[in-house]
């Protein structure tokens, strides 16, 4: 038996309009500095207002949300009492918004121990609205939560499958402004999203069709929003593949390009999305072997060579390096200007940050700890896997 869990959703243009319907009493908005200096939080705010909602604003999530973030969010939350809780902004604010809403409700939790196997009868004080303002991570439809726990330099994976968000907004007015860079970064975070989807040991029939779609979309659009922001045909394309991606992984699983991602982000202070793409043609290369990866399956639906496994592996590794070239991502530790010597200083609790993550398990290929370290320094010098 499994689940398919997904809020109901309002996408595309002037989808914002809804938060004219919502009712209740008060709305939490969560969000970051940012979204208040491009307007943003006033546009929701005035949306929320117009349905007669009384409204208070937390603006002070930072990248990557400590844990000591989401437990002064959930205080102020007490205070406020709100029947509402939004989150607006990336991945960071959609995140600290469910964490935060968790601790709401159940102030006798440790945010550390948010997990999948316990329960904790959410909905008694308020439901979640996520609007996402960049296009990649699929918070807004998943019930993952990632906080940093900044004592350790560790990112924790939490979640449960009770914090999904009852109404998620994606509209592409709130991506229209959004830098190059960020662009380039979140869109490679939903690929990554989308091709592990599909590959990792929980596929299933529900997952597969949204990974593909959303992986098609992408390479279609992603170089277009990189090099012309105000491509809105792009730009919406690009907003709704990121949540078809985050509703196929949310529903499936990840794999090794997460594992290795969230253990350089982490000490290194690499942004997410560019630190799972940089590893997503190393990992394909790398699980092409196992033979349970199903490459040929994406490559046929991409039109690129697919006669065995070995054969779409390297196509579609290819392809990403492609891509990855397009949008002036890095393509090797190395490019992201981290020093030989601080990178195998390093080596050691890079490897066994990769190896306790939970994505790990879930590969179609799980490497030994002298793999881990094998594939580390392969990305570290930009070699191609060959073992």
């Amino acid at each position: 038996m499994w689940y398919f869990d997904s809020p109901h959703i309002v996408y595309g243009e002037d989808a914002r309009c809804v938060l004219e319907t919502v009712e209740g009493r008060r709305a939490f908005i969560v969000t970051d500095p940012t979204m208040v200096q491009l307007g943003f939080v006033d546009e929701v705010r005035r949306r929320l207002q117009s349905a007669g909602l009384e409204v208070a604003v937390f603006s002070e999530v930072e990248p990557e949300p400590s844990l000591r973030t989401a437990l002064r969010g959930a205080e102020a939350m007490r205070a406020f009492e709100p029947d509402w809780i939004v989150g607006l902004g990336g991945g960071s604010c959609l995140d600290a918004a469910k964490a935060m809403w968790i601790l709401y409700e159940r102030p006798d939790v440790a945010p550390d121990s948010i997990n999948p196997f316990d329960t904790y009868h959410l909905r008694q004080k308020a439901r979640l609205i996520t609007i996402p303002t960049t296009s990649g991570t699929g918070s807004e439809v998943t019930w993952a939560i990632v906080l940093t726990d900044t004592a350790e330099q560790r990112k924790l994976g939490l979640g449960t499958r009770e914090c999904v968000a009852d109404l998620a907004i994606v509209d592409p007015y709130f991506v229209q402004g959004m830098p190059a860079r960020l662009t380039a970064d979140t869109g490679m975070d939903a690929l990554t999203h989308a091709f592990e989807a599909y590959i990792n040991t929980w596929h299933n029939d529900f997952s597969d069709g949204l990974a593909l779609q959303a992986i098609k979309l992408i390479f279609t659009y992603l170089p277009r929003a990189y090099h012309n922001g105000k491509d809105m045909e792009a730009r919406e394309h690009m907003h709704n593949a990121a949540t078809i991606a985050g509703l196929a992984c949310s529903n499936s699983l990840f794999a090794l390009a997460h594992s290795l991602g969230h253990s350089l982000g982490a000490l290194f202070h690499i942004p997410h999305g560019r630190a799972v793409g940089l590893f997503l043609p190393y990992t394909i290369e790398y699980s092409a072997p196992s033979g349970a990866a199903r490459y040929a399956d994406i490559a046929r639906f991409l039109g690129l060579p697919a006669d065995d496994e070995e054969t779409a592996a390297w196509a579609l590794s290819a392809r990403v390096r492609q891509l990855l070239h397009d949008i002036d991502q890095p393509q090797s530790i190395a490019a992201l200007s981290i020093a030989r010597a601080d990178f195998d200083a390093q080596l050691e609790a890079l490897v066994d940050r990769a190896e306790s993550d939970s994505q790990t398990v879930t590969s179609p290929r799980v490497p030994d700890r002298g793999e881990f370290a094998r594939l580390f320094t392969y990305a570290y010098e930009g070699r191609p896997i060959d073992f």
